[in-house]
């Protein structure tokens, strides 16, 4: 038998199950992308303003960067020669726009959740986790020498009687409490306030909140669920990312100085790692500057998102979403997979999402809107469903 037969059976089982996956080639052009020489409308896409479809948008940055300060690498990690002004204006304009608090870039989403919480925990440290947080942060919690639990998904009434139990537990100096404010696959969102009121009243408590989703759609300047509720402040360590309504690259923390400081000498990430080409820093600057302005475009994206998610629950079916992603539950894989392929052919490109990514009979097709989608395409998609 050779040692490759395991693997391959193994991907015969994902197979059978309907849950195997592959790189698909495209082409994408404003709110169409094309596959296989088929048109169709972007409903996969992560782009929630529409800025990285935004044509005039890289004109405009291009057109004022001379092609001298157009650096392609670093070359280096920050801690070498990798620390270019890009960086520090970035840092800069984040920590300006977060009422004056540091912050620290990284590589990646992924990246940063592997490596802050590894770098800020030791034995006498607990996670309390919410159960459907991102894979990045289950990978980041299991690198820890943390102990953690999972609470149930939004049940904070679960999440205190977890903080009651170990509050006064001498075994632990202090509890991080790490939770999405907007999830990835449900699009529903934690109740950031009481959890602000919650540490409060537990002093041993930090919290963690990755608004990935939530950067460039919430808050008046976009800044997030935690300017929407007036929480900026009480969260230790806010982190997101840019790849996805910032229509750039990157990850970013906001956090207390001692802490940025900390992780420069503690996070192996961030230590060693070659830092991303200054070029993409300059645009992700760009980019802040321009999305605190689109406070009309987030309100549209919130309408339409609303409409989708009405339309949805009135045809009967399981939707749990508050926000711009919209899930739409089928439960079974092959199912899914299935729905997913028959709105593909009437032209709105839905990726289906399985297990491991969900839970068991849990797999749904994912809409991810965008402020290019029309209340009229919102329409055509529903009578399909």
């Amino acid at each position: 038998m050779s040692l490759l037969d395991y693997y391959a059976e193994q991907l015969d089982q994902l197979k059978q199950q309907g849950n195997f996956r592959q790189f698909t080639a495209n082409q994408q052009q404003g709110r169409e992308i094309q596959i296989a020489g088929q048109r169709m409308l972007n409903l996969s896409s992560n782009d929630y303003l529409g800025l990285a479809a935004d044509l005039s948008l890289r004109e405009q940055f291009f057109d004022q960067v001379p092609m001298s300060e157009r650096h392609l690498t670093s070359s280096s990690s920050r801690l070498l020669t990798g620390n270019f002004p890009e960086y520090e204006q970035l840092e800069a304009s984040l920590s300006q726009a977060f009422h004056g608090r540091a912050a620290l870039l990284f590589n990646s989403g992924y990246h940063m959740n592997i490596g802050i919480l590894p770098a800020l925990s030791d034995s006498r440290t607990l996670i309390l986790a919410d159960k459907l947080v991102h894979a990045s942060m289950i990978d980041g919690i299991r690198l820890s020498s943390a102990k953690y639990v999972r609470y149930r998904h939004n049940d904070l009434a679960h999440l205190e009687q977890l903080l009651q139990r170990y509050q006064d537990d001498d075994s632990f100096d202090r509890i991080i409490v790490v939770t999405e404010s907007i999830f990835s696959m449900d699009g529903d969102e934690t109740d950031l306030i009481q959890l602000a009121q919650l540490k409060q009243v537990y002093s041993k408590v930090m919290l963690y909140v990755d608004e990935a989703h939530a950067i460039g759609v919430r808050g008046e300047r976009g800044l997030g669920c935690a300017e929407q509720y007036q929480v900026i402040d009480q969260i230790d360590f806010l982190v997101g990312t840019f790849g996805k309504a910032m229509a750039s690259v990157g990850g970013y923390l906001i956090c207390a100085a001692v802490i940025r400081d900390y992780l420069i000498n503690k996070m192996r990430p961030l230590i060693f790692s070659t830092a991303q080409p200054p070029i993409c820093m300059a645009w992700t600057q760009f980019i802040l500057q321009h999305m605190q302005q689109l406070s009309f475009t987030r309100q549209q994206l919130a309408q339409t998102s609303s409409q989708l998610i009405q339309a949805v629950k009135a045809k009967g079916l399981d939707c749990p979403a508050t926000s711009h992603i919209v899930p739409v539950v089928i439960g079974d894989s092959q199912k899914a997979v299935d729905y997913a392929r028959n709105l593909q052919q009437q032209g709105f490109y839905i990726m289906p999402v399985r297990p491991p990514t969900v839970p068991q009979n849990g797999a749904r097709l994912r809409v991810s809107l965008t402020a290019l989608i029309q209340p009229q395409d919102v329409e055509q998609l529903v009578a399909l469903l």
